[in-house]
């Protein structure tokens, strides 16, 4: 066995733990739950070992349990989720229906049970308050909802794996800014309860908020550098699901790329970024570190995000936003090295697109097949460790710390004009 193939055992080896600890150890990484709280202590005190400067800045958030809901209408009993951070209820009242925006502009359901269904409910609606992607579209229905002001709200929805990745029925509402209490339920059920349009409906949610908080975790070597390259992944996962993929996936080559370069002497900064926050309603982890770097603004040379790669099938996938021609060649020789990586098309949906937007150099990871698993996984309970090659992992880890050894040469070269 080559000494390359020798670290890559080794780190298959440690990637297989990483997943153990975040899925198996830690069964839930939801923003707010002591599991969260587990994880960030986790990868705070691995790299505090191999000597980065760490720190762990906090925010305020809300955790969230239910015990379930229940629907009843003339004796029948429907089926009906509490909607992931919304309050609780116990109401009776009439059942009101829209299916459509000019419905619900002109339906009369103050104080009475609301169902939302059909072309109002085809996409999950973004959290009122979300910084980074909100259309007015669905900040016009936010705002029509609280203005009708009814007690509850049922929303019966179909698939949405562009937003709500592979859940069915997904949430229409996740957000702890929105008070209205509501559950959800499948299109079909949804169909089904429409016909009792006027008819007294008992609806139950016995779901609460719980005030808590959270951190990201920095790890830091050569703090003191103007430039930087940020090496993210988010380790928060969904309510009810391990988030093997989503994204312990990218949480385990984060720590590993850490240990691969824990000798760095180079005069750029390195930071490892463990983000949290990237499937929570508030996106409190990336606002707060965005605050953190808003006196530095052009600090950041290039950010590497790592989410949904290891998949047991395909390749990983590079793909790369913002880069000047040479720079974007010499980080894609990289991929050259090493199978099973390629170079795909760009994608939207993680953390590298906080710093995209602002014009920032990026590399983003996933898999090749990130669509089939954001509609067949992502955010369900399926997302399991069993779906995550370890030695997939390991390679993907080698990559990026070749990649950000590479920037940093070409920012090196840059600056002193060879």
């Amino acid at each position: 066995m080559t000494p390359e193939n020798k670290t890559l055992h080794a780190l298959s080896l440690t990637a297989g733990q990483h997943l153990h600890k975040l899925c198996c150890d830690i069964p839930t990484r939801q923003v707010g739950s002591d599991g969260n709280r587990d994880a960030a202590a986790y990868c705070a005190d691995l790299t505090r070992q191999m000597g980065y400067q760490v720190t762990t800045p906090q925010f305020d958030c809300v955790d969230w349990e239910t015990e379930g809901a229940t629907c009843r209408i003339e004796g029948k009993e429907f089926p009906v989720l509490s909607s992931p951070y919304s309050n609780g209820c116990q109401v009776s009242a009439c059942l009101c229906a829209a299916s459509t925006l000019t419905e619900l502009q002109k339906v009369q359901c103050r104080d009475e049970v609301l169902l939302v269904y059909g072309e109002l409910a085809r996409e999950q609606l973004m959290p009122k308050y979300y910084p980074f992607y909100n259309p007015e579209s669905h900040q016009v229905i936010i705002a029509l909802l609280e203005e009708k002001a009814p007690a509850a709200i049922i929303a019966a929805t179909s698939r949405n794996p562009e937003l709500a990745g592979a859940v069915y029925p997904f949430p229409l509402i996740e957000d702890g800014n929105f008070d209205i209490p509501s559950v959800y339920a499948t299109e079909e059920t949804g169909f089904e309860i429409a016909r009792f349009a006027g008819n007294t409906v008992e609806l139950v949610s016995r779901a609460r908020r719980i005030p808590s908080t959270g951190s990201i975790v920095l790890a830091r070597l050569n703090p003191g550098a103007y430039r930087k390259i940020v090496v993210c992944a988010h380790f928060d996962a969904k309510i009810g699901t391990l988030g093997a993929l989503d994204n312990a996936a990218g949480s385990t080559p984060l720590l590993l790329a850490a240990e691969l370069l824990n000798d760095y002497e180079g005069e750029m900064g390195v930071e490892f970024l463990a983000m949290n926050g990237e499937d929570y309603y508030g996106a409190n982890g990336e606002l707060l570190y965005l605050d953190l770097n808003q006196s530095q603004p052009g600090a950041i040379a290039l950010v590497i995000n790592m989410d949904g790669l290891g998949y047991v099938k395909g390749r990983t996938a590079f793909s790369f936003y913002n880069m000047l021609e040479a720079d974007r060649l010499a980080l894609e020789s990289v991929l050259q090295a090493y199978d099973g990586l390629m170079q795909g098309e760009q994608w939207y949906q993680g953390d590298h697109m906080v710093f995209v937007m602002n014009g920032t150099p990026a590399v983003a990871v996933t898999t090749e097949h990130f669509m089939e698993m954001e509609s067949e996984f992502a955010h369900t309970a399926k997302d399991r460790p069993e779906l995550v090659s370890p030695e997939k992992l390991a390679a993907a880890a080698c990559a990026v710390r070749d990649m950000v050894l590479v920037y940093a040469n070409l920012e090196a070269e840059k600056l002193t004009g060879r």
